[in-house]
C-alpha cells in the first residue's frame, strides 16, 4: 500500500509506520518532530549512518545499546574516544559492529564540535517547510537538492557517511521536512 492506512486504533499512518509496534511508536512520537539541539541531531545523524544498508528496525531495536556504547551520543565524550574505545565498540555485539561506521561516528563528533555555530545551526539552514505534501509513498523522494547541499557541507566539514540520502533521512526524522503522507494523522502535527 502506498497511501496512509488505518491502524488497529483507527488512526491513519504512513504505511511504514505500521509494520511493528516499535515503528508505530517511532512514527507517532518521534519521526518528523523537530530536533534542534546539537546532541539530539548528532545522535540521529549517527543512527542514520549506522542504518545505511540495514533495516531501520534493526537500529531502533539496538538504539539503547548504541546510546550506552557511545556515551549517550554526547559529541564531546565521543570525540575523545581512542583506539581502546574502538576496540570496545567492535567487541560489543549489542550494536552494529562496522569499523567504518564506528570510525565515522567518532570523526563526526569531532567534526560537529568544529562547526562554527554548532551542528543544529548548520543542519537547520536546510529546513524545507514548503516541501510538497506527499499523497503516497511514491511521492517521497530519496534525496533532494537541499539534502544534497547539506551532504556536501557536512562532508566539507569532515563528516562521513552523510550522503544525500542519509542527509534526507536525517531531515525527515528531525522535522526539517514533513514527509508524513497527506492523510496521515501525524501530518502537520510535528512541533
Amino acid at each position: 500500500m502506498s497511501t496512509a492506512i488505518l491502524g488497529e486504533d483507527g488512526l491513519a499512518r504512513c504505511p511504514w509506520g505500521l509494520s511493528a509496534p516499535i515503528y508505530i511508536a517511532y512514527h507517532d512520537e518521534e519521526w518528523g518532530r523537530p530536533v534542534r539541539d546539537d546532541q539530539g541531531l548528532y545522535e540521529k545523524l549517527c543512527l542514520e549512518a549506522f542504518q545505511s544498508g540495514l533495516s531501520w528496525l534493526t537500529i531502533l531495536r539496538k538504539r539503547e545499546s548504541f546510546r550506552a556504547a557511545f556515551a549517550g551520543f554526547d559529541p564531546e565524550k565521543v570525540a575523545a574516544f581512542g583506539e581502546a574505545d574502538v576496540e570496545r565498540l567492535m567487541a560489543d555485539a549489542s550494536i552494529v559492529r562496522n569499523r567504518a561506521k564506528v570510525d565515522a561516528t567518532i570523526a563526526n563528533a569531532r567534526a560537529a564540535l568544529d562547526l562554527p555555530g554548532g551542528l543544529a545551526a548548520t543542519i537547520w539552514r536546510y529546513a524545507d517547510p514548503g516541501a510538497p505534501v506527499p499523497k503516497e509513498m511514491a511521492d517521497v523522494p530519496a534525496f533532494t537538492p537541499g539534502s544534497t547541499a547539506l551532504s556536501k557541507e557536512l562532508k566539507k566539514g569532515g563528516f562521513r557517511f552523510v550522503g544525500p540520502t542519509t542527509a534526507y533521512s536525517l531531515m525527515q526524522a528531525c522535522g526539517l521536512v514533513d514527509d508524513h503522507l497527506a492523510d496521515c494523522h501525524r501530518r502537520g502535527a510535528a512541533g
